[in-house]
């Protein structure tokens, strides 16, 4: 619920008052004694959801669009009119949906000042820089608390639908802003990982578990980051807190941007692609949701006439973010079909030596483990070029034609040449 605080210009008092009473709401009147065009101020509490539509009818009856008007939360109200109130307004539509005036003011305060938002954003890119190459998990999620990224994504939104240019614009600029000081940050701080030798040298960046994981995005990125923007806007809307759904949007770009970083520090531009791909693609989807979610929820501009120019506005840029996501998508496409042929060539390989193995002069050996190696590049540019099949055998036994044997099998199976080596481990058995 909302307590409203409105002043009431010179001769609009009786108006103001009768619309009050026709909505049925209680309020308190105490004269405006500042000398200029305002006579008194009136306080009235109101459910969430009722904010906007009252305040509509009281800009009808004269209030103007200059009068000074403050929505504050409030905690309790004990008045019989006010449960009838709210009850008819509970009626109509969701009790949380706050008013346009209260989202805007919430969009425009979650896109913080740039020099905070721009130290802030590089903090977080560096500590989830460190996370990727430490391979710590808890690492990368601390970067994500403290990552800003909401507020810009939101304000965008917002100024979309109620057809705010400035706001629009705003956030816009510090999303850019934002993407960019990340991957910045994370290049400048992997350098001076690399350089001062403070992991071990030679380490190949893509080995690692929390950067593999963001090199190859695929379809199921997209449901993350079209998640991460409905949730984002529904939070705005009904004015619940958004510090959890701020980390999970951080989720969907600080760590893709720390490895774009990481790539382009030890000149791996296959990395960098793919986590620039997964960023950008989740960066749109995340706008687009929030976009959908708002216009869906009725937000519009009070003034009628702009509202034609705030729906060809929402129109034209989800025209534009689809446009980018169907581009995109052929790169998440062919990451997903690459990564099905990977498994599938992987499946291939351990059933071809599976079933080599089963012949007679083979049977004391214990199939263990094929690791398929692939060329290097973009993932659904990547082909098998090497097989390491490990086998358990016991001591002192040797199989020379093994090797030729499991190499004729896979390249028929696979219909490609690769290089197959067998790696053998002796295991000793005792009786008894």
């Amino acid at each position: 619920m909302r307590l409203i605080q409105v002043t009431i210009p010179a001769g609009k008092r009786d108006a103001v008052l009768d619309a009050l009473d026709d909505e049925g709401v209680d309020y308190v009147v105490t004269e405006e004694a500042s000398g200029r065009e305002y006579t008194a101020v009136v306080y009235f509490p109101l459910p969430t959801n009722a904010v906007e539509p009252v305040l509509a009818t009281l800009r009808e009856v004269g209030l103007g669009e200059d009068a000074y008007t403050v929505v504050l939360s409030a905690e309790t109200v004990i008045s019989r009119h006010f449960d009838q109130l709210e009850a008819e307004y509970e009626e109509e539509g969701s009790e949380d949906r706050i008013a346009r005036e209260e989202l805007k003011a919430k969009a425009s305060d979650l896109a913080s000042a740039v020099p905070t938002y721009a130290i802030m954003t590089v903090v977080s890119a560096v500590i989830a820089t460190a996370g990727l190459l430490l391979d710590s998990p808890a690492t990368v999620v601390g970067s994500m608390v403290i990552a800003p990224l909401i507020g810009p994504a939101m304000a965008a939104s917002v100024g979309t639908v109620v057809d705010d240019a400035d706001l629009f614009r705003r956030g816009v600029r510090m999303q850019a802003l934002g993407l960019g000081l990340a991957v910045a940050a994370a290049a400048v701080f992997a350098l001076g990982v690399r350089t001062l030798n403070l992991i071990p040298p030679g380490l190949d960046p893509s080995t690692i578990g929390q950067v593999r994981e963001r090199l190859a995005p695929d379809f199921l990125s997209l449901a993350v980051a079209l998640g991460a923007g409905v949730a984002g806007a529904v939070s705005l809307t009904t004015g619940v807190s958004s510090a959890l759904v701020g980390v999970m949007i951080a989720v969907a770009l600080i760590p893709p941007a720390a490895t774009v970083g990481v790539g382009i520090a030890y000149g791996l531009p296959s990395m960098a692609l793919g986590s620039g791909v997964l960023v950008l693609v989740n960066m749109l989807s995340i706008n687009l949701a929030a976009l959908g979610v708002l216009w869906l929820s009725g937000y519009r501009p009070e003034d009628w006439f702009r509202q034609s120019d705030a729906r060809a506005a929402t129109f034209k840029r989800v025209g534009a973010l689809l446009a980018g996501i169907i581009v995109l998508s052929v790169f998440l496409g062919g990451v997903t079909l690459a990564s099905y042929q990977h498994a599938n060539t992987e499946q291939t390989v351990s059933a071809e030596a599976e079933t080599a193995l089963t012949a007679p002069e083979y049977a004391d050996i214990i199939f263990l483990d094929a690791d398929v190696e692939f060329s290097e590049g973009i993932v659904f540019t990547q082909s098998p070029t090497r097989v390491v099949v490990t086998v358990g055998a016991p001591p002192g036994e040797t199989y020379p034609g093994l090797a030729n044997v499991l190499d004729d099998r896979i390249d028929a199976a696979l219909g490609t040449d690769v290089a197959v080596q067998v790696r053998f481990i002796e295991i000793d058995s005792a009786s008894g």
